[in-house]
């Protein structure tokens, strides 16, 4: 059997550059493949982009898990980019600190962090 590496999930944007803006923002390296497709990377996170054109953000969006080092600080950062919508981290019954994050086309990023108990 072949062995998994990673993993890079393809998300739906009915705009590639605001997409792409909006992840730069964030803080990750984006990259334009071509006028429908990108890429975007921050530390071992690789996402995709493409374009869908009758992309519904209420109905077709994306959602991605991403275990960071402290969801407190990712949170700060990222509330401060506009065009998202932010959920602040809680605490988890399950031993997680967890927040997420919409983008523009409502795709989500969730994020979770062990707990500082």
């Amino acid at each position: 059997m072949s062995t998994l590496r990673s993993v890079a999930p393809v998300f739906a944007t009915t705009d590639l550059d605001r997409w792409l803006d909006h992840y730069r923002a964030l803080g990750f390296t984006v990259e334009r493949y071509d006028d429908g497709y990108g890429f975007a990377v921050l530390g071992g996170v690789e996402l995709h982009v493409s374009v869908l054109p009758d992309h519904d953000p209420a109905r077709t969006a994306g959602c991605a898990y991403l275990h960071v080092d402290d969801a407190d600080v990712l949170h700060a950062r990222w509330s401060a980019v506009a065009g998202g919508r932010e959920v602040a981290p809680v605490d988890t019954p399950y031993g997680l600190r967890e927040g997420a994050h919409h983008d523009p086309d409502n795709n989500l990023l969730r994020y979770g962090s062990p707990r500082q108990d």
